[in-house]
C-alpha cells in the first residue's frame, strides 16, 4: 500500500491496495493514521462491493445505522438527486454548499466514506478544504480574537442558501431541527485547532449582525481558498474517505438526471465540539 500526498495541505492518494485489504485491521489502522494526517484519502478505481464498504467502515469505528426498515445494508445511505433513487434527493441540494456533517449536533461525525457507483459527465466533483491548515495559517492576532467566539449553527441557515425565499411550511419544518451553539475555533483532544464554519453557520453570538455576516463570509472564503483545498473528480469505482472533524466539503452542482449515484457510510463521532 502506498499513501502519497495530493498537495501541500490536504489529501492523499492510496494505491497498490485491493478491496479485500480494507478488511485487514492493520491496514485499517494505518489508514486511520493517514486520515488524521491528510484529512482526505482517495482510492481511484477500487470498485468495492457494498459488503466490503460496510466491513471497512466497521474497522474505522461505529457505523451509523439508518432508521429505515427493510434495507439490505442499513449502514449505506444512497446519494442521488434522482427522487426515484433517493428519498433525500431534495435535501441533498444543500450539499452544494460548504459544510461539516453534524455541525448542529453535540458530537459531529468522525468520518464519511463515498463509493462511486455512477458519475455525472458534467459537474458532481467533490471539494474538500482543510480547516486545521486554515486555522494554522491565520495571523496570531486573529487567532486570539476568534478563540472565544461562539456561532449558532442551524439546519434552517443551511436550507436558506438553497431556498432564500422559503414558504411558511418550509420554515416550520426546518425549525423542528434544533440549533446548536458551537465554538468558532475548536481545539481538539489532539491539541490541534480547526475552524467550525459552513452553510449551517447562522451568526456569531453577541456580535453585531452586519459584522457577524462579514466575519463568517470572510473566514469561509479564507478556509476554502485553493491553497487549503482538494477537488476530487469522480470515476466509477472511486472511493473517498474524509475526516469530518478537520475538513469541510461540498459537491459541485450536477443535474438530477445525470445518473450520479453514490453509496455513503458515516462513522459515528466520539469527540464533542469544545
Amino acid at each position: 500500500m502506498r499513501i502519497e500526498p495530493l498537495n501541500d495541505t490536504i489529501g492523499a492518494s492510496v494505491t497498490d491496495i485491493a478491496p479485500d485489504d480494507l478488511t485487514n485491521a492493520e491496514v485499517a489502522g494505518a489508514l486511520l493514521d493517514a486520515l488524521e494526517r491528510f484529512g482526505v484519502l482517495a482510492f481511484k478505481g477500487l470498485h468495492i462491493s457494498d459488503e466490503q464498504h460496510v466491513a471497512f467502515s466497521r474497522h474505522l469505528g461505529e457505523v451509523e445505522i439508518l432508521p429505515v426498515p427493510g434495507l439490505e445494508h442499513p449502514e449505506i445511505f444512497t446519494v442521488s438527486l434522482d427522487p426515484d433513487k433517493a428519498l433525500s434527493a431534495e435535501y441533498l441540494k444543500g450539499t452544494f454548499h460548504w459544510h461539516i456533517d453534524g455541525a448542529t449536533d453535540d458530537i459531529p461525525n468522525k468520518a464519511t466514506m463515498l463509493n462511486a457507483l455512477d458519475v455525472s459527465s458534467t459537474g458532481g466533483e467533490t471539494q474538500f478544504c482543510n480547516t486545521y491548515a486554515a486555522w494554522e495559517a491565520l495571523p496570531a492576532s486573529e487567532k486570539a480574537r476568534y478563540q472565544g467566539l461562539r456561532v449558532l449553527h442551524s439546519f434552517a441557515a443551511a436550507q436558506r442558501r438553497v431556498y432564500p425565499d422559503p414558504s411558511e411550511d418550509q420554515v416550520e419544518f426546518w425549525e423542528k431541527r434544533p440549533a446548536k451553539v458551537q465554538p468558532l475555533a475548536w481545539t481538539h483532544r489532539s491539541g490541534r485547532t480547526s475552524l467550525v464554519l459552513g452553510a449551517t453557520a447562522s451568526h456569531v453570538i453577541d456580535m453585531d449582525p452586519d459584522e457577524s455576516t462579514e466575519l463568517i463570509a470572510r473566514l469561509e472564503a479564507w478556509t476554502t481558498d485553493e491553497r487549503f483545498r482538494y477537488q476530487h473528480s469522480w470515476d466509477t469505482g472511486d472511493l473517498v474517505l474524509w475526516d469530518n472533524r478537520g475538513t469541510m466539503h461540498r459537491a459541485l452542482p450536477y443535474a438530477p438526471d445525470s445518473g450520479r449515484l453514490m453509496h455513503r457510510t458515516t462513522i459515528v463521532g466520539d469527540e464533542p465540539f469544545a
